[in-house]
């Protein structure tokens, strides 16, 4: 049986377009499976000071990957980070982490496995920052840097009792009449040494004293005297 030529022509415009249709899907398979392209990594740290190993999936066919990772050492592995880590895939992105106290410019080998679709290495090696958690935690900002104290501590400080204004002002202010001698002690002073204003009149007195006193003697021995002659 014979096929015309518009049967023949139909054919192959279906052909073509089943074709296309093929590539399509296959191309949009492609971009919707999982890769190691949807995966990074990245060394940094957390809010503590401390280092961490971060890996991020974004295959948005949410696949579930291992993830394992490696300290490089002359091109070897030293020795593996913690435990191998599941995660499943996100579009938005899907992170596990692995606490690693990593050194400045640290080399990581992370590897990625993902049964029957994917068993490779982040490419290139993950390369830590040149500055250490540590150092960047221990450093002091120049707001908490400790600053000298102007201030006096209360040690310092004299005591209140030792407090010379204090000491003057409990003593009670001198008057200028305080330091000047009283009546009784100068007349003392002048009794002590005769310079009393009544000296003259008490030495008029002693004076009369001793004349009467010696005329007195003078008569009586007279009289005496008179008596045995007669």
């Amino acid at each position: 049986m014979s096929i015309s030529r518009r049967t023949a022509r139909s054919v192959r415009i279906l052909g073509v377009a089943s074709a296309s249709a093929a590539l399509a899907l296959g191309v949009a398979g492609n971009a919707l499976a999982c890769n190691i392209g949807d995966f990074s990594a990245a060394a940094t740290c957390d809010g503590n000071g401390k280092g961490i190993i971060t890996v991020t999936d974004i295959d948005a066919s949410a696949k579930e990957a291992t993830v394992t990772v490696f300290l490089e050492s002359n091109g070897a592995d030293a020795h593996q980070v913690g435990t191998a880590q599941k995660v499943t895939g996100s579009k938005n992105g899907a992170t596990v982490s692995f606490a690693e106290d990593w050194a400045p410019k640290a080399e990581y080998r992370v590897h990625v496995s993902v049964p029957n679709i994917v068993d490779k290495d982040i490419s290139p090696n993950l390369v830590a920052q040149a500055e250490a958690c540590a150092t960047k935690s221990e450093s002091p900002s120049p707001s908490e840097s400790p600053k000298p104290s102007d201030t006096p501590s209360a040690s310092d400080t004299p005591s209140d009792s030792a407090s010379p204004s204090d000491s003057e002002s409990s003593a009670a202010p001198a008057t200028p009449g305080d330091n000047q001698p009283s009546a009784a002690a100068g007349e003392s002073n002048l009794a002590e040494t005769g310079a009393n204003s009544n000296t003259p009149m008490i030495a008029g007195i002693a004076a009369a004293f001793v004349i009467v006193g010696g005329g007195a003697v003078f008569f009586g021995m007279r009289r005496r005297g008179a008596s045995k002659a007669g």
